[in-house]
């Protein structure tokens, strides 16, 4: 009995032997699960320039000092070193963090030990402390941001994987619903979803690979802990599409599998929910700690700086307004930003847009320098001829009076207002009135070069994802059109003919129209008719919807007409789902972005100005009444000669900060608030979106600029002859 079944079995074995050799190597054909890890090294090789500079840095200075930070510092740095996908270890970064602020603080106190040697009298008393101190803090601001730089490439990494967390799931589930192969469904999401989660999912196949895992299950476990503490939704998600594997009914299966779609929907839209709650706070905190508490401080510094005899310099404004608060300002929104919840935003690549080119277009750039360095030269020419010999070549003073240029007007005025010692050195300056309104053209130069640039970049490109958007808007139910024409068995060559006429006159018949001339006029099949990369339609639409669902079409079909269609019904829903969601989720969002943007480009310029005019008002005052001091006319109208002397001696005007150094300091200062809080504001609302955010920046920076300089030009004005009627009305 025995010998008889075992001659059966080795009948069997005879009989279908071949047959299944044959669909084994046809499968192995099909499908290699090597190629997605290979692909893996060629993936990473293309990855953003950005990372890789960082890992030269750390590989070449990191090594200098050998630093080696705590275990649990460790295991926090190499956990974000894992996720941003680098080459290096924790030990590098932190190296390079320490050499950052070794080389700093040593090329510092360099520095301010040369210029307390060559331009005070060389004692003990003279010595630069603010400098030095300053120095001080801003390489311990650099050390603590080079540490924490692998977070903030994490951080980012993340928020562009997560906005593609949804569509992943969707792919691997459409794919299960067919076929319940969770390696080839995850494989297939790998090859269809863009930077970075496919890298990610490669990277799967990869540690499978290797040998780190003996089965994908364990490396894509592994890989979900990674996002444990950011987002448990996915990994309940793929938990579920791996139940569904064990489940021996079909009606079980597919439930498992379309529960798995809606708990990360759900998740994302509760986690937003209570993030567009909690995100106030941080953000008004923000503004007023980062931006107006700062400028506001500004107002006493021109007297504080006379009081405290020359201590405070032009060039201690420009440190601590555009070195050391911007570091804080980003630190702050750093927290913002970690706190996001990831699954809503923009996942599509502004790389793969034919017009991808003019967004990296190095023109504008030109364009802009052109338009721009003509501004910065006359905004500079205050300090370049306070500097620079070029008053000798012209046979003029420093300090150059309006009537030296020949004119009658203000003949005695100071052009500059440049303060001079006995043997014709530069002491103190500008504080001309002039020089305040010409200063104004550093910040307005460099606000135009970025604005001319970013907009000639973005300009095309967001006016093709309107277009696209208005398309997506009416693609859903083209959609549903379109499977529900395959459910009733009509080929897809077909069901577009007969889609297309029902969308005539709407924003998706071009589309259908492509594909359907495509196949008809030049005799290609649907897949090559969507993607083929001279003539497919989906060259000319570069949605990420249309893309996916078209990826999903051609997978899906080949399956059968009837599995076609269930997953264009599936797309379909989610989109509706994913539409709605977005519609709350902005609605909710919409106070706090237009609280920070109206923060941002109207009360911050608006008191920035304010604060110009008055310092400029200030220093005007003073110099006024210094110019009275002595005077006989002075003694005798109003017996206040002596009450002035005094008062100059206290506030003695060649001590103060110069208002120009003020102005530039608020001007470009407000110039990176804008870039920082633009940038935020964006991640906020659509994740990380390269492209909007660069559209966006042009766009506040001219709100913005323009607002404050025409207040800030205004406010000097008006405040400078307001001064005038004050001095002159002491003097009368």
């Amino acid at each position: 009995m025995v010998e008889s079944r075992r001659m059966n079995a080795e009948d069997i074995m005879k009989k279908y032997g071949a047959r299944v050799q044959t669909d084994i190597s046809k499968f192995n054909s099909n499908y290699d699960s090597s190629e997605y890890s290979k692909s893996y090294l060629t993936f990473k090789q293309s990855i953003s320039p950005d990372y890789t500079s960082y890992e030269k840095m750390c590989k070449s200075l990191g090594n200098l000092l050998k630093f080696t930070p705590s275990k649990k510092d460790k295991d926090k740095l190499q956990k974000s070193i894992d996720i941003a996908h680098l080459n290096i270890s924790a030990a590098e970064a932190a190296g390079l963090a320490v050499v950052s602020f070794v080389l700093v603080f040593i090329l510092g106190f360099l520095f301010t030990t040369a210029y307390w040697l060559i331009f005070t009298d060389g004692s003990i008393t003279s010595f630069p402390m603010l400098m030095f101190f300053l120095v001080f803090l801003f390489s311990i601001v650099l050390f603590f941001f080079a540490y924490n730089y692998p977070q903030r490439l994490a951080t980012i990494w993340r928020l562009k994987a997560s906005s593609q967390m949804v569509p992943a799931i969707l792919y691997v589930v459409i794919y299960m619903k067919h076929t319940s192969n969770f390696e080839k469904a995850v494989a297939f999401a790998a090859e269809h979803l863009d930077n970075p989660l496919a890298m990610d999912f490669k990277k799967v196949f990869w540690d499978v690979e290797v040998g780190r895992f003996s089965s994908l299950k364990e490396s894509m476990d592994y890989y979900l802990e990674t996002w444990r503490d950011y987002s448990l939704e996915f990994i309940e998600a793929f938990h579920l599409i791996e139940s569904s594997l064990y489940e021996p009914s079909e009606s079980r299966r597919v439930s498992f599998l379309e529960k798995s779609l809606q708990v990360i929907l759900d998740g994302v839209y509760d986690k937003m929910l209570k993030y567009t709650h909690n995100v106030k706070s941080p953000l008004t905190n923000l503004y007023m700690l980062g931006i107006v508490l700062p400028t506001l401080s500004l107002a006493i510094l021109p007297l504080a700086s006379t009081l405290l005899g020359a201590s405070i310099q032009g060039y201690h404004l420009f440190v601590m307004f555009n070195l050391l608060i911007p570091f804080f300002v980003v630190f702050m929104t750093q927290k913002i930003i970690l706190e996001r919840p990831g699954g809503h935003g923009e996942a599509g690549l502004i790389e793969k847009n034919p017009l991808y080119s003019t967004y990296k277009s190095k023109q504008p750039y030109v364009i802009a320098a052109l338009i721009a360095v003509p501004l910065l030269i006359a905004g500079l020419l205050p300090l370049i001829w306070m500097y620079s010999p070029i008053n000798e070549w012209a046979g003029l003073p420093k300090d150059v009076k309006f009537g030296d240029l020949g004119l009658s007007f203000m003949r005695t005025t100071s052009v500059f207002g440049i303060f001079t010692g006995d043997n014709g050195e530069v002491i103190a300056g500008p504080i001309s009135s002039l020089s305040l309104i010409l200063s104004l053209l550093v910040p307005l130069s460099i606000a135009l070069f970025f604005i001319i640039s970013y907009k000639k970049r973005t300009a095309l490109l967001i006016k093709d994802r309107e277009k696209y958007n208005e398309v997506e808007g009416e693609f859903t139910s083209s959609l549903f059109q379109l499977g529900n024409r395959l459910g009733d068995g009509l080929p897809p060559e077909i069901a577009f003919s007969k889609v297309l006429e029902s969308t005539r006159g709407t924003s998706t018949e071009g589309f259908f129209r492509l594909i359907n001339q495509n196949i008809q006029q030049l005799g290609m099949s649907v897949e090559q008719a969507i993607f083929n990369p001279r003539r497919g339609a989906i060259v000319f639409y570069p949605s990420h919807l249309i893309e996916t669902s078209m990826k999903v079409l051609i997978e899906s079909s080949k399956k059968g007409l009837q599995v076609a269609a269930r997953s264009l019904m599936s797309i379909s829903d989610y989109v509706k789902n994913i539409k709605k969601i977005d519609a709350r989720l902005t609605d909710l969002l919409a106070d706090i972005i237009s609280d920070m943007k109206s923060n941002m480009t109207f009360l911050a310029p608006l008191l920035s100005g304010i604060i110009v005019g008055l310092s400029g008002m200030i220093v005007s005052i003073l110099s006024g009444l210094k110019s009275m001091t002595g005077t006989d006319a002075l003694g005798q109208a109003t017996g206040l000669s002596g009450a002035l002397s005094s008062f100059n001696k206290l506030f003695e005007v060649q001590n103060i900060v110069s208002p120009y150094w003020v102005q530039v300091s608020v001007g470009i200062y407000l110039i990176e608030v804008i870039f920082i809080l633009t940038t935020t504001l964006v991640v906020i609302k659509s994740g990380k979106d390269e492209l909007q955010s660069t559209s966006e920046i042009a766009s506040n920076l001219k709100i913005g600029m323009t607002l404050y300089v025409v207040v800030a030009a205004l406010a000097i004005l008006g405040l400078t002859l307001l001064s005038s009627l004050v001095v002159g009305g002491v003097a009368g």
